[in-house]
Formats: C-alpha cells, structure tokens, sequence
C-alpha cells in the first residue's frame, strides 16, 4: 500500500513513462555507488524496450496513484551453457528510497515471474552486491538461493 493506504500497482512500461524509469535508473545507479547511465540512457531505453515488434528488454514499473513511478524491473531472456536452455535474466530491480516495504518489490517480481512463464521459461536468474543486505533478505523470503559470483565487465571499443 501506498503512503495514504492506496494500493501499488505494477504493469508494463510505456514509452511516456522513460523520464521516470531513467530518474529511477540515475536514482539506482547511485544506490549502488556505480558510474552514471550515459547521458542518451533515455534514447537507449527507448530502441530497447519500444523499438521493434519483439523488443530485446523489458521494463515493469511500480506505480502509485497519480502515475508516480516508485521502482521498476527489468529483464531480458538470457541462454545458461549449462543448463542447455533460456532463463529471463532480471537485470534491475530497484525501489525508490522510502517506498520500500509496501508490496511494490514483490508485485515487480511477480510480473517477472509470470513474463518468464509467458515465455515459457523454467528459471529467473540474477545477483546483487554482496552488502546490499536489505535486498538478500527480501531475496531470502522469496525463497530464491544464491550463488556466490562476481561479476565482472570488459568494455569493448
């Protein structure tokens, strides 16, 4: 429920809901103490999410009464070697700080979950810092186990 008991509801971004999402994007990258999104995020999302018929990524959105945005997910359809099948990578999932616990998380991973059965994919996979304790016990209570991984990123000119 929302600040005045209303409730949050969760559906798929559309193209005027961009400045949000990217307010949310800059909002999440700092959470987590990374680089900020490029400056032309926005443009970027836009091809991403909106630009063909079969778009590469998805983007589900948390919203209060009045269209305000207060967290998203996304995810794209991902290929496990060992596994030898797809899963749907969630690759963000943030809420807006002080609109955490009111339901929005689990609203924005259940329309995750039901994308992934959409698609008809078995697993939904992905990480978070490792001190990000807050996000582990949400993680925990879904009843989701962790790997132990690190991630790593080589920039390709």
């Amino acid at each position: 429920m929302g600040a005045d008991g209303e409730a949050v509801r969760v559906r798929q971004a559309a193209p005027e809901d961009l400045p949000q999402v990217v307010g949310l994007v800059i909002e999440h990258a700092a959470y987590e103490q990374a680089a900020p999104p490029p400056a032309d995020l926005a443009a970027r999302l836009e091809a991403l999410l909106f630009g063909t018929a079969t778009p590469r990524l998805r983007c589900f959105v948390a919203v209060l009464p009045g269209e305000e945005i207060v967290g998203y997910a996304s995810c794209a359809p991902e290929v496990s070697t060992w596994d030898g099948e797809e899963y749907l990578h969630l690759d963000c999932l943030f809420l807006r700080d002080g609109r955490r616990g009111l339901g929005a998380g689990r609203s924005l991973m259940d329309a995750v979950v039901g994308h992934a059965r959409e698609l008809g994919l078995r697993q939904v996979q992905w990480q978070t810092p490792a001190w990000n304790a807050r996000a582990i016990r949400f993680y925990d209570r879904l009843g989701a186990p962790a790997r132990e991984k690190r991630r790593f990123t080589l920039t390709v000119d």
